[in-house]
């Protein structure tokens, strides 16, 4: 069997496309193999289907392909433009990459698989290519995908927010709950966030007013966007950020108590830990402070309490628990836990509606760890274009339909 003959088969070439050449130098670790059309060859009009269309003329381009060994491999081609009676003269599409590539289909399903991996540069400097051109191959199988997205059945959404770079940039994430994937990733965390992801609901098959449940942290910009956007939801304030209200007040009274208590210096993780979670010579010195008759002890005692509303069986007791908490807090006579109790009971509904959705924003905190690993790994990304790239791909369950 001749070479030509043998890359014809790998390539899976049919006519009228043959492999006309092949030209192999191991010095410069290349395989270069020539693909050619018969003389008085015809194609079908790309735009309109009508066959056997003459061609009016040809230019020659070259695709990267996979590697022949540890070779790199190109094919050269004359494509042809053709003359069609009705859409005039149009360019073929070769069927071995898309248009406008500079890759075969097989060389990009190869890029996305590494690039799904590992970083982009990583893959880049793997395959022997500059990450610009990884990035445009990973842009056009996302955004492709996307565009075939079907959002119809969505109804449960959680919304948060990530740090796209140091700083106060932020992108906004809406996950699907149900199907565990990213549906839209945006730059920002304002009420526009959430009708910018109505559009893009609308724009997917999906209908905003499916939406029946959302679960957020108390930013009154993201309650704002769910109510006048997602109008038929149920807000569900996410237990973790209700607690890390409560947290965050019991950190304010040690500090300002700490002013005048050397014993509480180094004691911070000591008050925001549950008692399980720390070893035993941490649970002894907490023991020790707590005897001590300290503000910060009572702060905790109250943040304790307030971890068991979540634990109670039903609504109704969940909602007399938090009335009770309310009232304790409210006369404990510290300032930042006063303030907190007053936040929560400002969003009681919202803390309650827990015990009927039960949805909570550990899936999206657990989606925002993906994609701060990866860009740690990355070292950062150049735009915000990129990290919303990189969302959908790691974690927005995309078809991406690659060529096998």
């Amino acid at each position: 069997m001749r070479d030509t003959d043998l890359m014809q088969l790998a390539l899976g070439l049919i006519p009228p496309w043959m492999v006309k050449a092949c030209a192999f130098d191991a010095e410069a670790r290349r395989l270069d193999i020539e693909v050619d059309f018969a003389r008085g060859g015809r194609f079908p009009c790309p735009q309109c289907g009508q066959a056997d269309c003459p061609v009016h003329d040809t230019s020659m381009q070259t695709w990267r392909h996979l590697d022949f060994f540890q070779h790199q491999a190109f094919l050269h081609a004359r494509v042809a433009r053709i003359t069609c009676p009705d859409c005039g003269v149009k360019q073929i599409a070769v069927p071995w990459a898309r248009p406008g590539s500079g890759f075969t289909l097989l060389f990009e399903a190869l890029a996305m698989t590494l690039m799904t991996a590992m970083p982009v540069a990583a893959a880049a400097r793997l395959v022997g290519e500059h990450d610009t051109r990884m990035w445009r191959v990973l842009h056009h199988w996302v955004e492709q995908a996307r565009e075939r997205a079907d959002y119809a059945d969505v109804k449960r959404v959680a919304i948060d927010e990530t740090a796209a770079r140091r700083g106060h940039d932020y992108v906004s994430l809406f996950v699907d709950m149900d199907q565990r994937r990213v549906l839209f990733v945006t730059e920002g965390r304002s009420a526009d966030t959430v009708e910018a992801f109505a559009d893009d609901l609308e724009a997917h098959n999906g209908d905003a007013s499916h939406i029946k449940q959302v679960c957020i942290d108390m930013s009154p910009a993201f309650i704002k966007g769910v109510t006048d956007n997602l109008t038929e939801a149920e807000i569900t304030f996410d237990k973790f950020h209700a607690v890390k209200l409560v947290n965050d007040a019991v950190d304010k009274v040690r500090r300002q108590e700490s002013k005048g208590r050397p014993e509480l210096k180094r004691s911070r993780y000591l008050w925001l830990r549950n008692e399980p979670a720390l070893s035993a010579e941490s649970r002894a010195n907490l023991q020790a402070l707590t005897r001590l008759h300290l503000k910060t002890a009572r702060a905790y005692q109250i943040r304790l309490a307030f971890q068991e509303i979540y634990q109670q069986p039903t609504y109704q007791w969940g909602a007399l628990f938090l009335d009770r908490w309310y009232s304790w807090a409210i006369r404990s006579r510290l300032d930042p836990i006063k303030d907190a109790a007053r936040t929560v009971m400002k969003h009681r509904d919202g803390i309650l509606a827990w015990f009927d959705s039960q949805i909570a924003n550990g899936l999206i905190e657990g989606i925002n760890s993906l994609v701060q690993a990866a860009k740690a790994k990355a070292r950062g990304y150049r735009s915000t274009r990129t990290l919303k790239a990189i969302t959908y791909l790691i974690a927005g369950k995309l078809d991406l339909r690659l060529p096998t």
